[in-house]
C-alpha cells in the first residue's frame, strides 16, 4: 500500500533522482517530471526492478515553459487522484560576475531557479487549494541565507527569493497546507560536478538527500542539511559580518 504521492521536479539527476529512489523505498508512489525523458525512463526502470509495488508516473517538464508545469501538475494530479507533496526541485548552477558579460546565463538561471520555481509553487498551490491539503517543499541552497560573490551572485539571489516564497505562503496560513525549505549544504550532484572534489564538507549523493529525505518526512519548516556542520554554519552565516562571510563560503 502506498504511503501517499509525492510529485518532484528535476527528477532527471541529481539530488531529484536521489531522492525519487529514497522516497520509492519508503513507500511513496512518484509522479516524476524533467525535461531529459529518457533518463526519467531509465529512473523508473530502476525503481520498479527494486520496488515493484511502486507506481512512477513521467512527464516531460520545461519549468521555464508555464503552460507545461500546469499541464503536466495537473495531469499528474487528475492520474493519481491527488497529491500529496510537491517538491519543488529543478534548477539550473550557471552564471558569471555581474557584468562581465554573460548576462545570459545569470538571466537563465533566474528565469529557471526563480521564476520557474514560481509557477510550480502557482500550479502546486492550485491542487491543494482544490484539495484542502498538502506539503510544499522547496529546494533552496545554503548560499541563500547571505549574498555571494561573482558568479554564485544571481544563484544565491534565486534560491533566497525562493525561501521568500515559501515564508510567504507560511505567513498566509492556508488550511491544510504546510511549507517546507531545504537547504542544501554542498552535496555531490550533476550541478556541482565540476566542483573540486577534496571541497570542504562535501558528502555523497546518498547521504545528502538521505538528510533532505528525513526533514521533508519531518515536515520541518527550514533544515539546513545535512545537519552537521551546515545548522551551526548558517547559524554563523545569518550573524557574522559579510567580511567574514565570505572567507566561509
Amino acid at each position: 500500500m502506498s504511503k501517499g504521492t509525492i510529485l518532484i521536479t528535476g527528477a532527471s539527476a541529481g539530488l531529484g533522482a536521489e531522492m525519487a529512489r529514497q522516497f520509492a523505498a519508503l513507500g511513496y508512489d512518484l509522479g516524476l517530471c524533467a525535461r531529459r525523458t529518457a533518463r526519467l525512463e531509465e529512473l523508473r526502470g530502476e525503481i520498479a526492478a527494486a520496488h515493484p509495488d511502486r507506481r512512477v508516473e513521467l512527464r516531460a517538464l520545461d519549468v521555464t515553459d508555464d503552460a507545461s508545469v500546469f499541464e503536466a501538475f495537473h495531469d499528474l494530479s487528475a492520474a493519481f487522484g491527488g497529491v500529496d507533496r510537491v517538491i519543488v526541485n529543478a534548477g539550473l548552477g550557471k552564471g558569471a560576475a555581474l557584468g562581465k558579460g554573460r548576462h545570459d546565463a545569470n538571466r537563465q538561471t533566474a528565469m529557471t531557479n526563480f521564476v520557474g520555481a514560481l509557477t510550480q509553487v502557482e500550479a502546486a498551490m492550485e491542487i491543494f487549494r482544490a484539495q484542502g491539503r498538502g506539503h510544499l517543499v522547496l529546494i533552496s541552497s545554503m548560499s541563500a541565507l547571505r549574498g555571494m560573490r561573482k558568479a554564485m551572485t544571481v544563484y544565491a539571489a534565486t534560491k533566497a527569493g525562493v525561501a521568500a516564497i515559501a515564508e510567504g505562503l507560511r505567513s498566509e496560513r492556508v488550511p491544510g497546507l504546510d511549507v517546507s525549505v531545504i537547504y542544501p549544504g554542498y552535496i555531490r550532484s550533476e550541478m556541482n560536478e565540476h566542483v573540486e572534489h577534496r571541497t570542504r564538507f562535501m558528502v555523497d549523493t546518498a547521504t545528502g538527500v538521505r538528510s533532505m529525505v528525513a526533514a521533508i518526512e519531518r515536515r520541518r519548516v527550514r533544515a539546513y542539511v545535512p545537519a552537521w556542520p551546515w545548522a551551526p554554519i548558517g547559524f554563523a552565516m545569518r550573524a557574522l559580518p559579510l567580511s567574514v562571510v565570505r572567507k566561509l563560503t
